[in-house]
């Protein structure tokens, strides 16, 4: 009796460390099958060596001789600095802030490549910068940002080529010369605006008084010419006046000379009598009166030249 429960009791206990292994092994397995996400890829050793790098999607690690090693995102990553201090070529000391666009290119040079590779990009950044400043002077750094940023980007690329990174840009985030360089700065940018200012409004002066004086001549040559055609037509207008009056002039000495040529006709018509003769007798009376003799003679027969001219009248009649 006793031997079976021993016996039922080892069973029992046997049961039970199986299941418990066959839990663990089952966890063991469940755990090791692994998913690479997008953007990921995961350095695996086997027995210490490197063995492979996992690329997106379901992968198996094989208990007890495959490790992870690192999970290694192959986005581009950025990295701000803290800010060192650089001395120029005229031996100004100023603070200066870098900030670096970085890939990983190959995982594997990444893993085993260089120990901490972001502090590794640091030193190496640090260094570089205050090589290249110190071949400059102040103003130069100032304005040529362009020129550290592409000068640092080159050496940084070629240095971190075999640790499996790819620099992309380099930028200076920051350049803090001392409190005294800033304030003479500041002096000579305030100067400066001050100096564009007065330019300015004297450019402005200058335009306004052109357009003024120009406005002026303008309307100098629009009156001129305003004067010139009103004389124009004045003229015009006496010359055509003066025309129609010695058309008007013509046209009465044309009427008189047609009236006198049928008053000859009808003269010639007439017979020369006495009473003719005494007729033109007073007409020369009447040239002789027209206010250039002092003395005039009247005939004594004028009595004599209603009656002519009564005659004449009736031998135009007929």
């Amino acid at each position: 009796m006793f031997l079976a429960d021993v016996v039922d009791g080892g069973l029992i206990a046997l049961i039970v460390v199986m299941s418990i292994l066959g839990v663990v092994i089952l966890a063991i397995l469940f755990s090791s099958f692994k998913i690479v996400r997008q953007g990921y890829k995961v350095v695996i050793e086997r027995l210490g060596k490197y063995h492979k790098t996992w690329d997106v999607g379901f992968h198996f690690l094989v208990p007890f001789f495959d490790r992870k090693v690192q999970t290694i995102t192959m986005k581009e990553q950025v990295r701000d600095f803290d800010p060192q201090s650089v001395i120029t070529k005229d031996n100004v000391t100023m603070q200066i802030d870098t900030v670096v666009y970085f890939q990983v290119t190959d995982p594997k040079q990444y893993a085993y490549g260089v120990e901490y590779p972001i502090s590794a990009i640091e030193n190496l950044s640090a260094t570089t910068l205050r090589n290249i400043i110190g071949d400059m002077d102040l103003d130069e750094t100032l304005t040529s940002r362009d020129q550290v940023n592409n000068r640092m980007r080159i050496v940084l690329d070629e240095a971190t080529d075999a640790w499996g990174i790819k620099v992309n840009r380099v930028e200076l985030k920051n350049i803090l010369p001392p409190k005294d360089i800033r304030d003479a700065m500041e002096r000579q940018m305030r100067a400066e605006r001050e100096r564009r200012e007065k330019i300015l409004l004297a450019e402005g002066e200058k335009t306004s008084a052109i357009l003024i004086a120009e406005g002026r001549k303008q309307s100098m040559i629009l009156n001129a010419e305003a004067e010139k055609e009103s004389k124009i037509r004045l003229a015009e207008g006496e010359a055509e006046s003066i025309r129609a009056i010695k058309e008007a002039e013509a046209n009465s000495v044309l009427m008189l000379k047609e009236a006198e040529a049928k008053g000859l006709e009808l003269i010639k018509n007439v017979k020369v009598t006495s009473e003719v003769i005494e007729l033109r007798g007073l007409d020369t009376l009447a040239k002789v009166a027209d206010g250039q003799a002092t003395k005039i003679i009247i005939p004594s027969d004028i009595s004599k030249l209603a009656s002519v001219a009564n005659i004449i009248k009736e031998s135009i009649k007929e």
